[in-house]
């Protein structure tokens, strides 16, 4: 893969670059930075030395290109190749394509192996997407000043040959339902503009159902504040090189629901409507993060960043450069405040601040704060600002309460750029001292930056339990009521509250009663999750000795080494299709082996279950091919696809097995129904062993999805060492209900005793043979329903790693004599409400 070396006068210029590049390339991408110079200040200029060391560390045999700023940065990328070896200069191309937009494309094309000549050709081209929006010219508008438009808007008149776009090629068009509960909300709204940011082709994107648009796709706010509600159908419109492609992407996305996770039809509990409370009572709002708290109120109000108004002439350069280091700062800080979330809260609610970076990277941002400098004088400071509010009232505009509330995110990273270009702190939620945050509202990153020590809970005046920040403070643990009213505001520093973020309750100077409920449930509360932290390392074992291994679901190999420390006995789900996922070739065996590998390492001696390709239905792989089905999700998907394409299954199972030699590493196909596609993927693993020579032994399973295979496992567990059983597909088959369909979202209930009789015939069939079971699907990270697995059979549990703990503490709590009373009674329940009473009764006398 080619190397890019990224070389410019400032430092952070260099990084910034780097990001959006990595960002649209990956990780993957060798990408280094040369900037500034080699002092303690980082003093701004180019240094060959340290441009030749960047080469080096970036150096490839597919070759370098080096991209560079201006002026003297030329001049010590020549020197840096002088001090080379006369081996590598001939595999170096110093490139004058534009840094930013040479950098994205470099980086996009690299991450697809393509020769140097090809990578270096792409990064000339960066700028034709630019070109062709704004044409040779500037827009100006009918007094030849800056015509600063509606990010909702973009020009129109794509069509074959010379398009209107400046582009020549054909024009590609799809249409695209949104079914998401919140539409194209920020987060996968982000997700929109990073795939469609991905291709050379110009793209447009419509709202069919209210005629807004069209848009560019490449905007976030451009695409967000086109009002896409549930229901809406929006018209991509794709033209010049790669059109075809880049729409199949956004296809590809949309059919995988714009990757929300299957439970985010809501992004917290249902909306409640918040009554006023008696006077005696307490004050009621929307339940935003369960648990309890009670503490002093402690006010917090965020003042407006005021914009000094400037009576001199401003020097344009100077305020150019002013906004971008602070864009570039903030990029940064947005970058750190998304892994500090990543590793207290997981993926999904750290994916918020990838809306958040985009907004930095946005000419429906960016391009009237430039204008607005360059063609009317103003500073960076009153440009940004002007630019900021002009989009977020384009927001608060919209029809969709749920959109209106993200013109908050937007107006919190604009205030964090103001604040740098004014050199001034940036207000955020400090408390000095334990107690009730109180608000108005709190952005993502007020609430990214709390610490639960000294946070104790959270009421906020305005907002939903779908704000950002409610979903924040949910995976951080910071119980939360929001939307309480204005009253919350008039509450005197230092006054005792009790809050209960279940009910939704906030009460004032508590009655000793009510003190005493708090704390009992907060005490005991806070033991059972220190409890369980403690001895999250510790293996799980029932009361009477019954040892269960506590796996953790992962999708990328740099997500094992949280698991670990979360208490992980192992990876048990590793989900390969991130390796095929989102691009245009077909990972080959060294990328497969190098990744399996990776993850097997960092498990120090645990077991990895590798499970194979699970591509198709609501994973769909567009490098595959694979031809549109009716109902894909009773189509070639699993195992289906891997017999149907023995290349694919072939070489993941000869990667696989290079790991097994040196890892204990078990197999696992997905989607199995039949004796018949066991027996071929046996054969097809058989012939890996021959053609790879590795005899290492290796478990071998299989996912029980459909029923089909739950009725048969007596006859399976011939060909299959042990089952795990994935409850989302097993759930939605059973009950013939699709669990990303939010009209049957009440059917769509793993504790259905169908379900659950399912899961008991396949304990039933696999230990006649000896084979063990486990479970990997949602179901396994409940930790009210973990003994009522026990009960059943299954000795194994695979979920997302931040429930290991919780879900160790239940089974270390839990008797496998109780545990089969227990099962025995859900099994004879006539529904999933009944089987629910069960465990709560259960675990009210536990």
């Amino acid at each position: 893969m080619v190397g890019i070396v990224i070389v410019s006068h400032s430092a952070r210029i260099a990084e910034g670059v780097a990001e959006l590049a990595r960002e649209m390339g990956g990780d993957e991408v060798k990408l280094e930075t040369a900037g500034g110079l080699d002092t303690p200040d980082g003093a701004i200029g180019t240094d060959a030395v340290l441009v030749m060391q960047a080469i080096e560390r970036a150096w490839s045999d597919d070759g370098v290109l080096v991209l560079m700023d201006l002026g003297s940065a030329v001049l010590s990328a020549e020197m840096a190749i002088d001090l080379l070896d006369d081996g590598r200069r001939e595999r170096i191309v110093l490139s004058e394509a534009p840094l930013v937009e040479g950098a994205v494309a470099a980086a996009v094309t690299a991450k697809l192996d393509r020769p140097l000549e090809v990578v270096a050709r792409e990064a000339r081209a960066g700028l034709a997407g630019k070109v062709a929006h704004l044409g040779d010219g500037e827009h100006t508008g009918p007094d030849g000043g800056a015509d600063v438009e509606s990010p909702g808007n973009a020009d129109e008149g794509a069509g074959a040959g010379d398009d209107g776009t400046g582009r020549v090629g054909e024009t590609v068009v799809a249409v695209l339902r949104v079914d998401l509960e919140h539409g194209l909300h920020a987060r996968p709204a982000a997700r929109f503009v990073q795939v469609a940011s991905g291709s050379d082709a110009a793209v447009t994107v419509r709202n069919l159902t209210t005629g807004a648009g069209p848009a560019d796709a490449t905007s976030l706010n451009g695409v967000a504040t086109l009002g896409v509600a549930k229901g809406h159908e929006i018209e991509v419109r794709s033209s010049g090189p790669g059109s075809a492609e880049a729409v199949e992407a956004l296809q590809a996305l949309a059919a995988r629901r714009f990757d929300e996770p299957a439970d985010a039809g809501s992004e917290g509990p249902a909306p409640a409507t918040p009554r006023p409370a008696a006077a005696e009572g307490p004050l009621t709002g929307f339940p935003a993060s369960p648990g309890v708290a009670l503490g002093p109120a402690r006010r917090w109000h965020a003042p407006e960043l005021e914009v000094p108004e400037s009576t001199e002439p401003v020097d344009p350069r100077t305020e150019l450069a002013s906004l971008e280091a602070a864009v570039g700062e903030t990029a940064e800080a947005i970058a750190r405040q998304r892994h500090d979330v990543a590793a207290r809260a997981g993926e999904e609610e750290a994916r918020i601040f990838d809306a958040h970076g985009l907004f930095l990277r946005d000419d429906a941002l960016l391009g009237p704060a430039h204008r607005a400098i360059e063609h009317e004088g103003r500073t960076a400071a009153r440009a940004w600002n002007d630019a900021v509010d002009h989009v977020a009232r384009t927001w608060d505009s919209l029809d969709d309460e749920y959109l209106r509330a993200r013109a908050v995110d937007l107006r919190s990273v604009g205030a964090q750029v103001l604040a740098r270009i004014l050199d001034v702190p940036m207000p955020a939620p400090r408390l000095d001292a334990p107690g009730i945050l109180v608000a108005a509202d709190l952005t993502p990153a007020d609430t990214a930056g709390l610490d639960p020590a000294t946070a104790l809970g959270i009421v906020t005046a305005h907002g939903g339990p779908t704000s950002h920040a409610a979903v924040l403070a949910r995976a951080l643990g910071i119980p939360a009521v929001v939307g309480v009213g204005t009253e919350t505001l008039m509450l005197p520093e230092g006054v005792q509250l009790a809050i209960d973020g279940d009910r939704g309750q906030v009460h004032i100077a508590p009655s000793p009663d009510v003190i005493r409920k708090i704390e009992r449930a907060r005490t005991a509360r806070s033991a059972a999750l220190a409890k369980a932290a403690a001895r999250a390392g510790e293996p799980a074992a029932t009361l009477d000795g019954t040892v269960v291994e506590v796996a953790a679901n992962v999708g990328r190999p740099d997500e094992v080494a949280a698991a670990v420390a979360a208490g992980a006995d192992g990876v048990g789900l590793f989900r390969t299709e991130f390796l095929f996922m989102d691009r245009a070739t077909v990972p080959d065996e060294r990328e497969q082996e190098a990744a399996y590998r990776t993850a097997a390492e960092a498990l120090a001696g645990r077991p990895l279950l590798v499970r194979t390709l699970d591509a198709g239905a609501d994973k769909p792989v567009p490098a595959l091919g694979q031809e549109p089905e009716a109902n894909p999700f009773l189509g070639v998907r699993g195992i289906r696809l891997g017999l149907d394409r023995p290349d694919l299954l072939l070489g993941q199972l000869r990667a696989v097995l290079r790991v097994a030699e040196d890892h204990p590493v078990r197999v696992m196909f997905p989607m199995v129904a039949t004796a018949w596609e066991l027996g071929k993927a046996r054969e097809a693993l058989d012939r890996a062993r021959e053609e790879t020579g590795v005899e290492a032994p290796m478990e071998v399973g299989i996912m029980v999805e459909v029923p089909a295979a739950a009725l048969t496992a007596a006859s399976l567990a011939a060909g299959a060492e042990f089952f795990s059983i994935g409850t989302n597909d097993l759930t939605q088959y059973t009950l013939a209900a699709d669990r990303g369909n939010e009209r049957v979202a009440a059917l769509n209930d793993p504790l259905h005793p169908a379900v659950l009789r399912l899961i008991a015939e396949t304990v039933r069939g696999a230990t006649s043979r000896g084979r063990w079971v486990g479970v990997c699907g949602e179901l396994a990270a409940d930790d009210r329903a973990t003994a009522l697995l026990l009960g059943l059979g299954v000795r194994e549990l695979s979920m997302a790693a931040v429930a290991i703990a919780t879900v160790k503490e239940a089974v270390r709590s839990t008797s496998l004599e109780h545990a089969q009373d227990l099962a025995a009674r859900a099994l004879a329940s006539g529904s999933a409400g009944e089987v629910r009473a069960v465990l709560d009764r259960s675990n009210d006398r536990a």
